[in-house]
C-alpha cells in the first residue's frame, strides 16, 4: 500500500446559504481544493462524494456537482455513512490512491439542509435513527437519542449540566474567530442554562444547528504529492467500525462501541499509544454533535478514563494549552453540522492546524506534529477516526 497525503483543502462559509445552489456550494470547496493543491480539473482522476440529502432539491447530486465543478467523466460514486459519510467518502478515496488505482483523488462533502422545513429536517434525520422500532414507535429524534446518553452519563458518573455547558462555550469561543462558522459569538454557561430545553437535559444551546456547507480535499500519492507540494499531510491510518442500528441492543448508554473500535485501529495503523494518545496528538477534531457527545469522545478516544471527559470539559484541558487541544474550528455545535460535509471539513481543518496556516487565536500549538479526526454517524451506528501526521509512517 502506497504512502497518502492531502495536498490541498477547501471549504465554504457553514450556514444558512439560500443565495446557491448545491452544486455552486459545492464549488466553493472544490474550487478552493484544488487552487491549494495547485492542479486543474483535468488532473484528478476520481471523485469520492459524500451527501447524505432527502432534504436538497437535487436527489442524485454527484454527477451535478462534478459537472459544475469541471469534472465530468472522471470516475465517481456516492457514499453513505450517516454523519459519518464524510469520513467514509475520505477513507474510500484514500483507498484509492493507496492501493495504486489512481494518483490523484477528490473528496467532496456538501449538503443544503435548510431547504426544507426545521421539522422535516429533524425529522428526517430521526429517522435515520432506527425508524421501524425507535422513531415510529417512540418519537425518537436525535436530541432525545442524546438526551438518553446524557441522562444515563450524568446519572452514573455526577456529571452536570454545567458540564455540558462548558463545552457549548468552549466550541462557540473558537468559532468566533472562525469566519466559515455558522455561530461566531461567544456564550456564556450562563446562556446555555437559560436557553430552552430541547430534550432534557440538553438545552438550544447544547445542540449542533441544521446546516448548508461544503468541504473537499485532494489526496495524491506519495511521488505525486512531492511534485505538488513541500507541506504534504500524510494519513498515517483510518479506523472504521459500526455497530447496532437499534439502542436496546447495546450495552450501555455511556460509551459508543464504535468509536472505541474505530480509535483502536487507527492508533493502531498509526502507531500511537492507545493508552496515552494525547501525548502523540496535537490537535483533535472530535463529533459533537451535541455536547454529550464531546465529553464520551473524550474518553472514547482515551483522552480522559471512563467518567473522566466531563471534568476535562469542567477544568478547560481541551482548549488550546491544556491536555489537549479540540475543535478549535469551532466544532459541529458552532461550525456546523452539513452532515455530507463535516468529515471531510474536520480533515481540512486538521491539515490546514498541521500546516500552521489558521490564523490567530485558533491556531493549534503544533509540537507532536500529529492531529486526529473523529467522526461518528447515526447514534453511533458508524465511526471513522483518522490520523494525519507531517512525518510519513
Amino acid at each position: 500500500m502506497r504512502e497518502v497525503a492531502v495536498v490541498g483543502v477547501g471549504q465554504s462559509k457553514f450556514g444558512r446559504i439560500s443565495d446557491m445552489t448545491l452544486a455552486e456550494l459545492a464549488w466553493q470547496a472544490v474550487k478552493q481544493a484544488l487552487q491549494d493543491a495547485g492542479i486543474t480539473q483535468k488532473d484528478v482522476e476520481m471523485v469520492s462524494f459524500s451527501n447524505v440529502g432527502g432534504w436538497s432539491s437535487e436527489p442524485l447530486p454527484a454527477i451535478a456537482v462534478n459537472e459544475y465543478s469541471g469534472v465530468s467523466g472522471v470516475g465517481t460514486y456516492r457514499v453513505e455513512a450517516a454523519c459519518a459519510s464524510g469520513s467514509a467518502a475520505l477513507a474510500t478515496a484514500h483507498s484509492l490512491v493507496a492501493s495504486g488505482a489512481v494518483d490523484i483523488a477528490l473528496a467532496v462533502g456538501v449538503e443544503k439542509m435548510t431547504e426544507v422545513p426545521t421539522p422535516m429536517a429533524v425529522e428526517l434525520i430521526g429517522r435515520s435513527g432506527n425508524y421501524f422500532w425507535e422513531f415510529s414507535q417512540f418519537g425518537l429524534t436525535f436530541p432525545g437519542y442524546y438526551a438518553l446518553y446524557a441522562t444515563a452519563y450524568m446519572n452514573e458518573h455526577s456529571a452536570t449540566e454545567e458540564d455540558l455547558a462548558s463545552v457549548a462555550v468552549k466550541n462557540h469561543y473558537y468559532a468566533s474567530y472562525n469566519e466559515n462558522a455558522s455561530f461566531q459569538k461567544r456564550i456564556t454557561v450562563e446562556d446555555v442554562l437559560k436557553s430552552k430545553y430541547v430534550a432534557w437535559p440538553l438545552k438550544l444551546y447544547d445542540c449542533s444547528p441544521i446546516t448548508d456547507g461544503a468541504a473537499a480535499v485532494v489526496l495524491a500519492s506519495e511521488d505525486a504529492a512531492r511534485k505538488l507540494t513541500d507541506t504534504p499531510v500524510w494519513i498515517r491510518g483510518i479506523g472504521y467500525a459500526s455497530d447496532t442500528s437499534n439502542l436496546s441492543k447495546r450495552p450501555n448508554f455511556l460509551s459508543l462501541r464504535a468509536a472505541r473500535e474505530a480509535a483502536q485501529k487507527a492508533y493502531k495503523k498509526s502507531g500511537i499509544d492507545p493508552s496515552r494518545p494525547h501525548r502523540q496528538i496535537d490537535v483533535a477534531e472530535v463529533h459533537d454533535c451535541f455536547t454529550i457527545a464531546e465529553i464520551i469522545a473524550y474518553e472514547d478516544l482515551g483522552f480522559a478514563p471512563r467518567g473522566g471527559g466531563h471534568v476535562l470539559a469542567r477544568e478547560g484541558e481541551t482548549y488550546k494549552g491544556g491536555l489537549i487541544a479540540v475543535n478549535l474550528d469551532g466544532g459541529l455545535k458552532a461550525k456546523g453540522h452539513p452532515i455530507g460535509a463535516t468529515g471531510v471539513s474536520m480533515a481540512a481543518e486538521i491539515t490546514k492546524q498541521l500546516r500552521q496556516q489558521v490564523r490567530g487565536e485558533r491556531q493549534a500549538d503544533i509540537v507532536k506534529g500529529a492531529g486526529l479526526a473523529h467522526n461518528v454517524g447515526g447514534t453511533g451506528h458508524y465511526a471513522y477516526v483518522s490520523v494525519f501526521s507531517l512525518k510519513k509512517s
